[in-house]
């Protein structure tokens, strides 16, 4: 998108607007713009960032909800137009336009409300003719989802609504690329309790979220019932600058919410990593929020509501 066909968007839906890479996610590549005067020099930028991380210099530009919870549908079709969801997730603990945490099921959402989101997803889905696993996501007001953009893969976060569901993601996935029917109706789906996904990244909270590569000199790692530890190193692994910094995720599953966070902090009194800086104590922080707790965060919380505190959270 060059600059005049952006300007038209802007004249459209107002700004703030978002600028956004077509070809990846992450948070590489966005830009937010506030006025006509930013939106030429956001655009060239993001270009430039795509390009780099994507292969891709291709932006497009959307309408910025700036206090709106990220909520997400888990899909799941098959060849034969068989489409289901299974639950959704809340995403909306983040960093530079990143994921940090994520839950399923999304709370703070009535009955109805899940059901509408995942109603959205399935119809989209299905309007589409959409086959493979892949995450339908929304922005949430308070009051309207808007759609997102899909995510047409398995994503870092299958993992919560694994933990939420028994169901194994990966396996519907590879049945659906041999070409079998999927195994579950929705009927089969259930989330029960709560599950929490914290990611781990290398990287120093207290200096913006800057990338921490190192070499990891020692570590323990959580473990116990309903704790899942998924992660990409061990002591003496050499943490490069050259890809994501996420080194882990922290999946834990309780009964109820309230469980589920009791269940994490646990963890991650246990968990310890030496050599590089990580996001540990920052994660250990937000459980604790209480506008975590009572589901009053949203995408922006961390770096508008923490900004005073992340210099002692690094």
């Amino acid at each position: 998108m060059d600059a005049a066909a952006a300007r038209v968007v802007a004249a459209e839906i107002g700004y703030p607007l978002l600028v956004k890479p077509s070809g990846g996610g992450g948070g590489r590549g966005m830009r937010v713009v506030r006025s006509d005067d930013e939106l030429e020099r956001a655009l060239a930028t993001a270009a430039r960032e795509a390009e780099r991380a994507f292969g891709d210099a291709e932006v497009y530009v959307e309408q910025l909800l700036e206090r709106a919870r990220h909520i997400e549908v888990q899909i799941l079709a098959d060849e034969r137009g068989n489409v289901i969801h299974v639950g959704d997730r809340d995403c909306s603990l983040q960093r530079r336009h990143q994921k940090i945490a994520e839950e399923a099921p999304a709370p703070g959402l009535s009955d109805e409300q899940h059901a509408r989101v995942c109603g959205l997803a399935v119809k989209a889905a299905a309007a589409a003719g959409y086959t493979n696993a892949g995450t339908v996501e929304f922005l949430f007001d308070g009051r309207e989802f808007f759609l997102l953009e899909v995510n047409t893969r398995i994503q870092v976060e299958h993992c919560v609504t694994e933990a939420a569901t028994g169901i194994d993601l990966v396996a519907e996935q590879l049945r659906i690329a041999s070409g079998e029917r999927l195994s579950l109706q929705q009927s089969d789906v259930q989330l029960r309790g709560g599950a929490i996904e914290l990611r781990v990244y290398a990287e120093n909270v207290a200096k913006g979220f800057l990338p921490a590569p190192g070499t990891i000199t020692a570590a323990r790692f959580p473990a116990g019932p309903w704790v899942r530890d998924d992660r990409s190193f061990e002591p003496g692994s050499t943490i490069t600058p050259f890809y994501d910094g996420m080194i882990g995720k922290l999946v834990v599953w309780g009964p109820t919410r309230e469980s589920a966070i009791a269940r994490g902090l646990r963890a991650l009194h246990e968990y310890r990593v030496e050599g590089v800086r990580t996001n540990l104590v920052l994660l250990q922080h937000l459980l604790r929020h209480p506008a975590f707790r009572g589901v009053t965060h949203d995408t922006g919380f961390v770096e508008r509501e923490l900004k005073a505190e992340l210099p002692q959270l690094g």
